[in-house]
Parts: C-alpha cells; sequence; structure tokens
C-alpha cells in the first residue's frame, strides 16, 4: 500500500509517501481499496506538532476515507466484497488500503461519488453532532459560525438551513462571502476588517446569539461567550489559534492557552449560559451514537438538503499543496486526496 507519512514535525516538506506491505483484514474488520481520503485541520496540527492526540512521527494520520472493499475478516456479515463504502478511523486513514471494524464502513448512496464520500464523515458529523446534540437548535435562533468557509463552517451552514427559521453569521474573508451566502450564511462578517463581536451585537441589536461554533480557542472562547443571548451555549470545538501558518512557534501557543478563560459553574449560573466542548477523536468508543447520527446525515444526502463542497483535489504525490491550502486558509469547502494512479 502507497500511505502519507509524517516523517516528523514541521512544515508541509515532511511529509513523505512511502510502500509498505497492504494489511490484512483481521476478526471483525473489513479491508477497502482506498479511492479518496478527507484531509481536516486535526491533520495539519498534528504534522505541525499541535495536536497531542495525534500518534508521534513517523506515523500515518488521518479519520476517513472512502472506497471499495476487498477483503472480510472472519465474523464480518452485511457487506460483500466489492461494495462501496465510506468510512471512519482513528489516525492511519490516509492510505489506498486500509482496514477498518465492519461498523466504521457505511454503505454509500449509489449516486454519491468517492471524494463526496470521503469529504463527508467528519467535518459533517461535527457540525451534525453539535447543532443537534449539544446545542439542540430550534427555529428561529441565531447561531455564529466561525471558519465558515471551511469545512465544518459550511457543513454547519448547510445543516441550519435544515431548520426553518435559523439565522446564522458566519465569519470569513470577504472574497469567501459568495460562497458562505451560497451554502446558507445570512450574516457573513469579514473579522480581518471588522471586529466581529461588535458586527453580531450592531446586527443583532445587542441581544447577541444562542449557539456559537468556536473552532478558534483562547481569548475567541472569551470574546463568543460574551455574545450569548440568555440560554445561549458556546461550543468550543478546537484551537486554531495556535497555528501561525510554518513552522510551531512555542511562545504563540504558551500564549494561547494562557489566555483561555475559566469558566465557573456559579459564573454559568448568574449568567444563564452554557459552554460545552467537543472532540470528535474522542467519541470513539460510542459508536451507536456516531452510527446514528451518520444514519440521520445519509438521510439528508439523500433528501438533497445537504452536499460537501469540494474546495480542491489532489493526489497523494502533491498532499504538501494541500496541507499548504489548509494551513494558510486558502480552501472555502473541503480538501480531498486521491492516490496517484
Amino acid at each position: 500500500m502507497k500511505a502519507i507519512w509524517i516523517a516528523r514535525h514541521g512544515g508541509p516538506n515532511v511529509l513523505e509517501v512511502r510502500t509498505t506491505p497492504d494489511p490484512a483484514a483481521g476478526p471483525g474488520e473489513v479491508r477497502i481499496r482506498v479511492k479518496a481520503v478527507g484531509l481536516n485541520f486535526a491533520e495539519v496540527m498534528a504534522r505541525q506538532g499541535l495536536y497531542p492526540d495525534a500518534p508521534k512521527p513517523p506515523c500515518i494520520v488521518g479519520y476517513e476515507g472512502a472506497g471499495e472493499i476487498d477483503e472480510l475478516g472472519s465474523g464480518v456479515t452485511g457487506f460483500s466484497v466489492g461494495d462501496r463504502v465510506l468510512y471512519m478511523k482513528q489516525f492511519g486513514a490516509h492510505a489506498d488500503v486500509v482496514t477498518v471494524p465492519a461498523d466504521q464502513a457505511f454503505r454509500m448512496p449509489a449516486a454519491m461519488d468517492f471524494v463526496t464520500a470521503a469529504a463527508l464523515p467528519v467535518v459533517y458529523l461535527t457540525a451534525y453532532h453539535m447543532l443537534f446534540r449539544i446545542a439542540r437548535i430550534r427555529g428561529g435562533e441565531h447561531v455564529l459560525v466561525h471558519m465558515a468557509a471551511g469545512g465544518v463552517g459550511t457543513a454547519a451552514l448547510q445543516l441550519c438551513r435544515t431548520v426553518p427559521g435559523v439565522v446564522t453569521y458566519g465569519t470569513a474573508s470577504a472574497k469567501k462571502h459568495d460562497a458562505v451566502r451560497e451554502h446558507g450564511c445570512h450574516h457573513p462578517i469579514d473579522y480581518r476588517s471588522l471586529d466581529y463581536a461588535d458586527e453580531v451585537r450592531r446586527l443583532t441589536s445587542g441581544r447577541g446569539v444562542d449557539v456559537v461554533l468556536d473552532p478558534l480557542g483562547g481569548a475567541d472562547w472569551k470574546k463568543g461567550y460574551s455574545l450569548l443571548a440568555p440560554a445561549g451555549m458556546l461550543i468550543a470545538f478546537g484551537m486554531a489559534n495556535v497555528n501561525t501558518g510554518g513552522k510551531r512557534r512555542l511562545f504563540h501557543v504558551l500564549g494561547t492557552v494562557a489566555r483561555v478563560p475559566r469558566f465557573s459553574p456559579m459564573k454559568l449560573m448568574n449568567d444563564n449560559r452554557a459552554v460545552a466542548g467537543v472532540n470528535m477523536g474522542h467519541l470513539f468508543g460510542e459508536l451507536p451514537m456516531l452510527t446514528g447520527e451518520m444514519a440521520e446525515l445519509m438521510a439528508l444526502y439523500e433528501a438533497g438538503k445537504i452536499a460537501p463542497l469540494i474546495s480542491a483535489t489532489y493526489p497523494f504525490s502533491r498532499v504538501s499543496e494541500a496541507h499548504a491550502d489548509l494551513e494558510y486558509g486558502k480552501n472555502v469547502g473541503k480538501v480531498v486526496l486521491v492516490p496517484d494512479d
């Protein structure tokens, strides 16, 4: 098999495509000949040495992909060789052959292509879990989506559009505003030229929003909390502010962490606000929950209510360029990698 390896922590140039023997499907597993894999910001941070859950290099990362089953392990039922599936895997997904437990593979709808399938699991599960399990959004609520032009951002905007009357605000650079509007954002905010908190207050006549989806971290969590309306909720699901583009800068990382606010139960009670955290990588032990959410997403896809926005597709041999796209915020939607021919 050919896989993308993080040889050591550093810039995109540390990535290597290496060839190793194909794995065999173990008991309860399926082996998949991979046609496409999703690239997420978590993998960029793992390469930089900023993702604490990632294995130490040299390693293969990646959480998702799509392909065809070519081998069944003992005890596997419900699948056949040749089935087209998308899959979730806790690291090791960035390869052209993978093995996964059978309950982490899902049949693809007939009309879904492999690139679309690989773009769906991580960002849509994250957005769905935050909006419908944690925040339980209702019609008429107001939702602020940070990094609205990214994979999770566009997924969240599309999912908010499935609930009548939800009003969305999205931070994105001005050149990405048309794209986020197309995917359901009512109020794009150029965070480079405006203070987004002041703009949200202006747009809501000072009331604030009911939900803040924040992958930024640091001081932005405090800022987002200040924007919550009564009974509002801040959901923290990332720490993108530690990324400076390029090499890891320890003092910047420490400074970002030092600005993380502390929320006491007494203050939450008196403010009538809530703070929640989401790390989908820590939910692999809750597969019934994740598979139920994935089934809901598949139904929404087949109903035409959601569709991954693909920013770019790169072959494995150009993975350094793909990482740079995410690292420097060039993408609008999802970046996908495909094995070289």
